[in-house]
């Protein structure tokens, strides 16, 4: 595990494998550089990945440094790319990491970033009367608050009811049933600080990148669950009509982490992506 310290002294744990050309890969919301190990074995022959545990993930302590906000967030993706003195990057971004480089191509643009790849996310998560493409559809100011209720109340559970009562019936089942692998994740989130992690949902929830998404000037290649727990379809056509000319693809059967669904057809999509000429 390598690592580079941001502007602020926070140390940026980053696990870095393979050669070649580089990839960035942004782990979602409570995960961390782990999400992405089982598409090494395809895309290591070819890049060099970087997988970050983002500040306040991963089982770091952050100590006094700050939260793990979109926009801090973003601005430690530019001390990475300047740390390892990387150009012509090509980012992966999943769920909280597609919000992180929505935030990045805002701040920073998209003069080091060659190619893009956003999973199942929505640029804007609140609903209101005229945005129904956040998460859920329906999730407005008021679920938000009873959201971070949960948080603060029992933190694990929270996590798991946001994921567990959305729009995936299938997760909902095995919640409610104690299934083995909901356990493992209660626990998994029980060992995090969920100081930090809540902060961090706060920042998340306030975003809004709708104006980002038009601007993107590089190729982009947008990957959703036909059964995300979050999103409609609507939603994914949105972002897909709003990036000029974005490639969508809409993994059947998967849920709001699609590519953990279908590894092989993800790795080989994103390599074909990464290889077509502009």
């Amino acid at each position: 595990m390598s690592h580079f310290f941001a502007d602020d002294g926070a140390k940026i744990h980053v696990k870095i494998s393979g050669e070649g050309s580089p990839i960035v890969m942004l782990h979602g919301w409570t995960s961390s550089h782990q999400e992405w190990f089982p598409f090494l074995g395809q895309l290591t022959a070819k890049h060099r990945i970087y997988r970050w545990d983002a500040r306040g993930h991963g089982g770091h302590p952050l100590g006094k440094h700050a939260a793990p906000s979109a926009k801090r967030m973003a601005r430690d993706l530019q001390n990475l790319l300047d740390h390892y003195e990387l150009d012509k990057v090509t980012a992966v971004g999943h769920s909280m990491g597609a919000l992180t480089l929505w935030q990045y191509i805002r701040d920073f643009g998209t003069s080091r970033l060659e190619r893009l790849c956003f999973i199942d996310q929505s640029p804007k998560l609140i609903s209101d009367e005229s945005w129904q493409h956040g998460i859920y559809g329906s999730f407005d100011g008021n679920k938000a608050t009873e959201m971070m209720g949960w948080l603060k109340e029992d933190f694990a559970e929270g996590v798991l009811k946001l994921t567990a009562f959305g729009l995936n019936e299938r997760a909902r089942e095995k919640y409610l049933a104690g299934a083995s692998g909901w356990e493992k994740s209660r626990q998994a989130l029980r060992a995090q600080d969920p100081v930090p992690l809540i902060e961090c949902w706060a920042s998340l929830t306030a975003a809004d990148y709708r104006d980002v998404l038009s601007g993107i000037d590089v190729p982009s290649l947008l990957v959703y669950g036909q059964e995300s727990n979050f999103y409609r379809a609507e939603t994914a056509q949105y972002v897909a009509r709003q990036i000029p000319n974005a490639i969508l693809h809409i993994y059947e059967g998967t849920d709001h982490s699609p590519h953990q669904w279908q590894r092989e057809r993800f790795a080989r999509e994103l390599m074909e992506f990464i290889n077509c000429p502009v």
